[in-house]
């Protein structure tokens, strides 16, 4: 894995992870939206500016991928790549949640 790639979505911001986390299914941007204020009860809310560029500026570094187009709107899924990126931010997450509960490693 590229350092560049690790440094720019690790620790990943909120909305780049719920993205990513989204894509494990293919989705197209407003449906991602959808998704995300269901999982979070509507407590984060993706604008389409952000939605869209974070969705091109991923595509750029490779860790999504455009897969088809269908009614207007383009559809995407995640990478290895991102897939690495996704497991590395949740490991993480995961430790800082143990940390916060006293757990033992």
């Amino acid at each position: 894995m590229d350092n560049r790639i690790k440094r720019v979505y690790i620790p990943m911001s909120e909305t780049a992870f719920y993205i990513l986390f989204c894509l494990q299914q293919e989705r197209h941007g407003y449906s991602i939206t959808q998704k995300v204020k269901e999982l979070t009860d509507n407590e984060v809310i993706i604008t389409p500016g952000t939605m869209y560029g974070t969705l091109s500026k991923m595509e750029k570094d490779g860790l999504i991928c455009f897969v088809r187009e269908e009614d207007k709107r383009k559809l995407y899924r995640i990478t290895d790549l991102g897939k690495e990126i996704l497991d590395i931010e949740i490991r993480r997450i995961y430790r800082l949640y143990k940390n916060v509960r006293g757990e033992e490693k």
